[in-house]
Order: C-alpha cells, then structure tokens, then sequence
C-alpha cells in the first residue's frame, strides 16, 4: 500500500506539473525530499517540503506532494489542507489532486464534499484505475452518510502481555471451545505460527507452535484451525514445492506435537496466488482466496469441497453474492457452517476494505454481504475478523493506541445482528471401560433432520480426545466406534432457541464379547407404532457395518417401553419394534442365522419411570451379543 502512494507521489511530483519554483532555497528543499519519500522516510520528506513551502508559500507542486505525504501517513485532516492550499493558488491542477483531496475528505467523514469532487473528478478522468475507484467511492459516500449515524457498540480489549509484544501479532485463529488461540508473530521480518492457552480468564504465554511447521528460511502466516484443533491450513509462499508464488498447506496434530506440514496440490493450489484458507466445520470444504482466471475482480473467495475418494473436489467460485470486480480477502467460516465473514473493498462501504457477513440459506445461496457496520470498520483497511464459537466475540489485529508494540491482537463483542447462528459442541475422551485406557477411534456426529456428516473424524492418538460442533435447531446422531469394540450410540436434540451448554462427555466402550449390549439410541418410531422413521436408517446402516466386520457376532435386538399404559400391548409394542429392526437387516444383507429378536415390554427398565426424561431412556432399541 505504501509502496503504491510513493510512486503515485514520485509520478504527481515529476510528471503532473513540471513546474518548479523560482525560489532556489525552495526548489532545493523539494528536490531533497524526492529521495527521502523513496526511501519511505516521510517524516524528513514532511520537514523538507514544510521548508519548501515556508521558502515559497506559493509553491504548488510542493503542497501536492506534501498532501501525500500526509496521506501515507494517515494525516488525513493535515493532508486535505495541503491539497486545500495547492488548489488554492491555481485550481488548473491535475486530476490526481481532486482525487487525492476528495480521498482525504472521504476519510475525514466529510462525505458531501467527498462525493463533489469525487464527481468533478471523474469529469476530468472517467477510465484510469483511479476512475474506477473513484465511481466506487460515490457508492460509499451515500452508503456512509447514512450508514455512520447508525454506529454500533465497539469496545476493542488488547489480549495482554501473554499474547502481544513489541513484534506483531496478527491473523488470529481460535478452537471452537475458545480455549486455544493460534497466531501469527513476525520477528526480524520472519513470520511463525505461536500458541496460547486460555486459562482463568486470560491468555498464558505464547510458545512456538511446533517446529515442524515454523521455519526460518519461509514465513508461515495466514492460517485457520479446524474448530477441534487437530488440523491446520496455512498459507507458505515460494516453497520448492510450491505450485505458484503461495499455496495453501495443511498440518494434522499428532499428540502433543503437529506432524510434517504438506500442500493441499490441485485443485486448491494452482500456478497462481491461494492464500488465507478457512476450514468448515466438518472438514470437508476449504474456503481461500485466489486470483486465478475465471473470477470476478483481482482476489476472490473460492472453495474446494473434499469428494468421495477423500480427494479435493474443483475450486469453484463463491460468484456474484460474495464476490466483487474489487478484491475480497480474510475468509472465515463460523462453526455454524452458515456464516461467512470475510473483508472487501467493493460492497458498500466507508472507505478501503471494510468486514462484512453473508449467511448461507438452505439451498447453498449466499445472503446479501452486510457491513458489519461503523466504528468496526472506518476509513482504514479491516480484515482478518475469527468470531468465537457462541458468537460473543471476535478477534482481530490492529495498532491500536496503548498497545504493547506494532499490531497487537484484540477482542471485541459482536453486534447482535452480526452474530452467527447458534451452535454447541461435544468434547471428550473415548477410554476402555475395562482399563480405562484411552482409545484412538472413529467418533460420527449426523444431523438427522438434513442427514448430512457434520463431524467424522478420529480421536487424538495420544489422548483420545475429540471435540465436535452441532448448530442449535437440530436432532445429533452421535456414534463412536474403534476395531474390536462394541460401538456407543448416543443422540444429541438441540432445540432452536434453546441455549445449550457444550456437552463434556467420557465415552466408555467395551471390547466386543458375549453378553455385551448396547442402546441404539438413534432408532425411532412415532408414539404406539412400529414403523422405522427415516431417521434411524443411519443407525441401523452402522449397526449393518458392524456386522459385517465382525462376521462371527451374533445379537438379538431387543425392544423395550415404558411402564405407562397396558403391559401386554407394550410387550406386544416392544416386540413388533424389535422385529422391524430385524426385518430391515435381513433386507440389508445380513444373514438371518446370525439374528433374533425379542420384546420385553417395560420389564427391564434402566431409568425411573417417575420423570419423562427416565420414561424417554426407557423406550429404546438395542442389541446383546449372544454368541461369538
């Protein structure tokens, strides 16, 4: 950015004008601050064309530059009167300095006489780069106008000493149980991957995240984590196994440890620029930005969604909804699955790149992008915003006065209307309930109402520890199943509207033998009737997997009631139930001789019947295993 205002100043000083002052005191101040700006050193440039302008109060080309100077160091006020006066002493100028003024009156809020000379402009200049800009910004004078007078609550709190330094710290991204934070932090211009823990209430000293993935040769930056912590997607440029100049790569944690970083290849990365990934909660679609051919602008959001044979399926276009002919950065998907931030600076806005939210409806369509509104976002360039899994808060980077060095992270309570859906989460640990050891195994969590896999993935090697999200509004499957093991069913109702604590589960399953029984907790049926709702087809096609790796078990499935009502039309209830899980086997391809069926009524109840939740785990499926 910087860069790109010191070559406009260079050019504007050079070319714009050609003239020069007759005054050799003057003139010679000017020429001296030519090389300073080169060198980004503004504040001697600043004092060399102050001396110009003192030597020669009319000294217009001097003033001009002195306008950009301010500019680039964000003087917006001090920049406008610097244009203010070089207009004054000829208004013949160039085009560039109505841009440059109508620039500064835009970032100092001044809108009505932003958009004049916004406009004066473009009747001098109607196709340059800064033409299309310059259309751009009418937009968002009419939008800010109105938009300012509706600000929102912004209270931004420094994430401390743990967390920030006299380096910066930036690109901030958090686990779903706000436990673990992962950043970024540049030393002596080499960028790395650092960690904190949240503990009573505040942040501990960050450490490296791991050695595997820091190194000294490349920076490592703009990087998500998967809302359980085990994976990481981060962005590595000018790697020798990079496809083009940044590709996206990918780390799995191993125990305590993370193991060798990888690229994701094609089709994510390609022979052009991929970069700030963002992972779905499931897993299984990647969100970055790209400017490859077939966009809409320079930088677009695109996505990548893993396909049967575990292979990242084409990068498609998020399109028109989310994308503009400008450039859109910082993707991140909330643990909702729904909500999309991301930073532009092409919607409606109040200047540069401003944060924005998209909700996706039920058919894959993304909602209009909302500004997330004033003084969250201002004048300057925002982006990089992570929202917390219960949507309180959000992380960004800034330099915001009374910080601890150049950018610090920060929190910030998000706006009621920017929040994102409501969600929950199951974390545990899956142990031998004989040894009590922990188990590596396979842990399924199911949407019932969408049928759709919103986790799947195996527990922590080391410490069989897993942690899966599941949106508010909505009936869970919950499955967990190792080799050799009966597997543990369990189900999750998350009504909408309903606030719900995360669930803080230990998962005891037991080796497979003789006698052991197990709930199935997902088969359902309506009230006094036997006919399998669509429902618990996915329970009943795990039941069918389990037979099939364990070709020596055989069960009997068992029906159970409660105690309310008749007891023999509940045996009679209980066992036509039963008989409809065996009938769907056997029609599934298991073998009939490994299968038997039995109602018992209310007989064998394993809650008090005395509460509805007891009666409710009373009326229940399940299986004992009757012969290996």
């Amino acid at each position: 950015m910087k860069f790109r205002l010191v070559l406009i100043f260079s050019i504007l000083s050079i070319y714009c004008f050609g003239q020069s002052s007759s005054n050799k005191k003057a003139q010679t101040f000017f020429e001296k601050a030519g090389p300073l700006i080169q060198k980004l050193d503004y504040i001697s440039a600043e004092q060399a064309l102050k001396s110009a302008v003192e030597a020669d109060p009319l000294f217009q080309n001097a003033y001009v530059v002195l306008g950009g100077i301010y500019k680039a160091q964000k003087k917006y006020p001090d920049a406008r009167t610097a244009y203010e006066k070089a207009i004054l002493i000829n208004k013949a100028v160039a085009p560039q300095v109505i841009y440059g003024l109508a620039e500064t009156e835009f970032a100092t809020q001044e809108y009505l006489k932003a958009k004049q000379h916004f406009s004066e402009f473009l009747m001098l200049d109607s196709s340059s780069d800064r033409a299309r800009r310059a259309k751009k910004y009418l937009l968002d004078c009419d939008f800010a106008t109105i938009a300012i007078k509706k600000s929102v609550k912004y209270s931004p709190t420094n994430l401390g000493e743990g967390v920030n330094t006299t380096d910066a710290e930036y690109f901030p991204a958090i686990t779903a149980d706000g436990e673990t934070l992962v950043f970024t932090r540049q030393v002596n211009g080499n960028e790395d991957f650092w960690t904190s823990q949240f503990k009573n209430n505040s942040w501990g000293l960050a450490t490296p995240l791991s050695s595997k993935i820091n190194t000294t040769k490349y920076n490592e930056g703009a990087q998500t984590i998967s809302p359980d912590g085990k994976y990481l997607f981060f962005t590595g440029c000018n790697r020798p196994d990079g496809l083009g100049r940044c590709d996206i790569y990918v780390s799995h944690r191993e125990g305590k440890d993370w193991g060798e970083p990888y690229n994701v290849g094609q089709p994510v990365n390609s022979e052009f620029w991929e970069s700030q990934p963002a992972i779905s909660p499931d897993g299984r679609t990647l969100y970055f930005i790209s400017n490859r051919p077939g966009g809409s602008g320079g930088y677009d959001i695109w996505k990548s969604t893993i396909t049967d044979d575990t292979k990242w399926g084409p990068a498609i276009n998020l399109g028109p909804d989310i994308n503009t002919a400008f450039d859109e950065n910082t993707p991140f998907l909330h643990v909702d699955g729904k909500t999309l931030y991301f930073s532009s600076d092409g919607w409606p806005s109040f200047g540069n790149k401003d944060i924005y939210y998209s909700r996706q409806e039920n058919d894959g369509k993304w909602q209009k992008p909302i500004n997330i509104g004033y003084p969250i976002n201002s004048f300057e360039d925002e982006s990089g915003l992570v929202v917390s899994a219960d949507g309180n808060f959000g992380l960004f980077s800034s330099n915001l006065k009374g910080g601890f060095g150049l950018q610090d992270i920060y929190s910030f309570g998000i706006p009621e209307v920017a929040k994102p859906l409501k969600v929950s989460y199951v974390k545990g640990i899956v142990r031998d309930r004989d040894t009590k050891k922990t188990i590596e195994s396979n842990v399924q969590v199911v949407d019932l109402k969408t049928n759709k896999t919103v986790f799947d993935d195996y527990t922590d090697p080391e410490t069989g520890q897993f942690l899966a999200v599941m949106p508010v509004g909505s009936n869970y499957l919950f499955n967990v199943n190792a080799e050799g093991y009966m597997f543990y069913s369990e189900n999750f109702e998350l009504k909408a509207g309903d606030i719900n604590k995360p669930y803080q589960i230990e998962v005891y399953i037991e080796k497979i033998k003789q006698g052991g029984n197990v709930t199935l907790r997902n088969i359902f049926f309506d009230t006094n009737k036997f006919n399998l709702l669509p429902a618990s087809i996915r329970e009943l096609n795990l039941l069918i997997d389990f037979l099939h790796q364990n070709e020596s078990v055989q069960i009997e499935i068992q029906g159970h009631t409660d105690n309310v009502g008749d007891d023999k039309l509940n045996e009679k209830l209980s066992f036509n139930r039963a008989n409809a899980v065996y009938e769907y086997l056997i029609k599934n391809g298991i073998d009939a001789k490994k299968l038997t069926f039995k109602g018992f009524g209310a007989s064998k109840p394993i809650a008090d019947n005395k509460t509805e939740l007891g009666r409710k785990n009373n009326r229940r499926t399940s299986f004992l295993i009757t012969k290996i």
